[in-house]
């Protein structure tokens, strides 16, 4: 069966900035959509857009890190992946979903010269969380500007034939 991508944005952004546009061009059949409002109001339209849909891949980016990790939480026997960029796991909202364990595989790419989402606070959640973890440090910013076009998007997408 055929994995879907999700591509969930961070606080201020859309889907149409820099990765939004990347992950558009090179592989139209992710879901990629615009969330505003409060993260009850993301999550809500989050649950509508991928009700009924399993096998997926989840892509998400700062505050939309924060999103697919409660997504995959809350449903994980739906979730094939989670790939989480700068994830803002260190935030509150987070807290009441820590009480379970996450099997599924998780990875992620952190800048370590991120100025918004605090690389050591994330590791720590994500080290207690995640029990299949891949926690990647780059030299770079938190909108991973140098890394993210070069990362292998192929293989963690399985978009391969």
């Amino acid at each position: 069966m055929k994995s879907t991508g999700v591509f969930i944005h961070g606080l201020e952004s859309s889907g149409q900035g820099t990765k939004g546009r990347f992950f558009r061009e090179r592989y139209p059949e992710m879901i990629i959509e615009d969330y505003v409002g409060s993260l009850a109001q993301r999550m809500e339209k989050l649950e509508g857009l991928l009700a009924g849909k399993d096998q997926l891949i989840l892509v998400g980016s700062s505050y939309g890190g924060l999103m697919a990790a409660i997504y995959a939480s809350l449903h994980e026997e739906r979730v094939k992946k989670l790939i989480l960029l700068a994830p803002a796991l260190h935030l509150e909202d987070y807290h009441p979903y820590l009480t379970t364990k996450l099997s599924i595989p998780v990875i992620i790419f952190h800048g370590r010269q991120d100025e918004v989402v605090p690389m050591e606070a994330v590791r720590a959640v994500a080290e207690e969380h995640y029990l299949n973890l891949q926690f990647n440090v780059l030299e770079d910013n938190h909108v991973l500007q140098t890394n993210f076009a070069k990362l292998n998007w192929d293989l963690f997408l399985e978009n391969r034939e």
